[in-house]
């Protein structure tokens, strides 16, 4: 039977009014095939990126799996960073919010005591980092003896990250007969010795590209130039009607100078990236999420994971340097069935790098005009004399009198002389 509704599904009143309450009206493609062999018990392997709906997929079955008498640990989700891990505690407990299931986020980089605390009261769902949970696991104040339904999210990620060993022991830690599920964007040789030593005859979903996002994204970009980069950006944001975006930029100092901009211009605007400690990460990305900030700066590394509902644009102040990139970026808005537009800026010699990204993504990508005035061709170059080494050189942009500059060399050697002092 093909899923059209949660209604379709044998889900108690309790959890189908959680759902209700979260805005879903009909399942993704990931939950359409999902959550009825989890209901039934079956192990699941299913290959689906961020934003199709997936943590539903195996948190509305695990919800219904629970027995609230029994007070111990009986549904565990590892995931790779503590973002997702928080994430995805926070959409399974707002799954759950009429049933009494209590749910805890277990990560590294809060107190333990705080987390041991909670075990103690007693908590039927942990979602957790492979680190922490062995930590907890090391200390005897998480045991595992009762879990029945194990699910490995963004498992080729947390491969990646160097978890495999982690994950191995946990595993072995739990029940063999344990129903377990793992979804991954990608599913390569390592992901498929995890599945054929944990699992029992797995049902294969398989979400294609087109039905994650991308026809759900208007696809736009804007030629621009050094000097028309930010006025281009402050129309679009008043013109395209942009109310909550995630805006990349190539570098920290990029994203940290461009939402400065943004804050002086009156915007409520703030910095994603690399350089910050995790509780400031924590602050944007909340601040971000409960809608305190309209416009977040972020790197890609620093926006990885993110899983934010609402966002309307994503912005490429700067293009990507990598093509799998792009599509990473655009698919942090169109969430759950929901329409966003996506515009990259292309400046001088990167419509190469535009025409690539059209032939990866197979859509259409058009062109926005803008009433701001562009140069077309390469930058202007400007003579320059290095205060250090007295060269001359060409500068993209007109030197300001008085001011000293540097050629690249000079440049690099003042940065590492300041580093080895500080």
């Amino acid at each position: 039977m093909q899923v059209q509704k949660f209604n379709d599904l044998p889900l108690s009143k309790d959890v189908l009014r959680g759902i209700k309450a979260l805005g879903f009206e009909k399942p993704s493609p990931i939950q359409a095939q999902s959550i009825m062999p989890l209901l039934e018990g079956r192990d699941v392997i299913g290959q689906a990126q961020t934003g199709t709906g997936k943590t539903a997929a195996f948190g509305i079955p695990m919800v219904e799996s629970i027995d609230l008498s029994d007070k111990r640990v009986q549904g565990l989700v590892l995931a790779p960073t503590r973002e997702l891990a928080i994430q995805i505690a926070e959409h399974i407990s707002r799954i759950s919010r009429y049933t009494g299931i209590r749910v805890c986020p277990i990560y590294g980089g809060e107190k333990i005591n705080r987390q041991i605390r909670q075990l103690k009261r007693g908590v039927h769902i942990v979602v957790g980092t492979p680190g922490r949970i062995i930590d907890h696991l090391n200390r005897g104040t998480l045991k595992l003896g009762a879990v029945h339904m194990v699910v490995l999210d963004e498992a080729d990620r947390m491969l990646d990250m160097g978890f495999i060993h982690d994950i191995n022991k946990i595993l072995d830690k739990v029940p063999k007969n344990k129903q377990t599920s793992l979804f991954s964007a990608t599913i390569d040789r390592n992901i498929w010795k995890i599945c054929n030593k944990y699992m029992d005859k797995p049902e294969k979903i398989l979400v294609s590209k087109d039905e994650i996002t991308l026809e759900q994204i208007e696809q736009r970009y804007v030629k621009v130039d050094r000097m028309s980069r930010y006025p281009i950006l402050k129309e679009l944001i008043v013109d395209q009607g942009v109310q909550k975006a995630i805006i990349f930029t190539r570098t920290k100092r990029g994203a940290y100078a461009l939402s400065k901009k943004l804050k002086r211009s009156g915007y409520n605007a703030n910095a994603l990236h690399g350089d910050l400690s995790q509780p400031q990460r924590d602050r944007v990305t909340q601040g971000f999420r409960k809608d305190k900030i309209d416009f977040l700066v972020a790197t890609d590394i620093a926006a990885r994971g993110l899983d934010i509902s609402g966002i309307t644009h994503i912005i490429n102040y700067n293009i990507p340097q990598e093509t799998l990139a792009y599509f990473h970026r655009i698919g942090r808005t169109a969430r759950m069935e929901a329409e966003g537009t996506a515009i990259t800026f292309i400046a001088h010699g990167e419509e190469k790098a535009l025409a690539e990204i059209k032939a990866h993504t197979g859509t259409r990508i058009t062109e926005l005009k803008t009433s701001v005035n562009v140069k077309a061709g390469p930058p202007e170059k400007h003579k320059a004399i290095c205060r250090k080494c007295k060269t001359e050189f060409k500068l993209p942009f007109k030197p300001t009198d008085g001011r000293p500059v540097y050629c690249l060399s000079c440049l690099k050697s003042k940065r590492r002389h300041h580093r080895r002092r500080h």
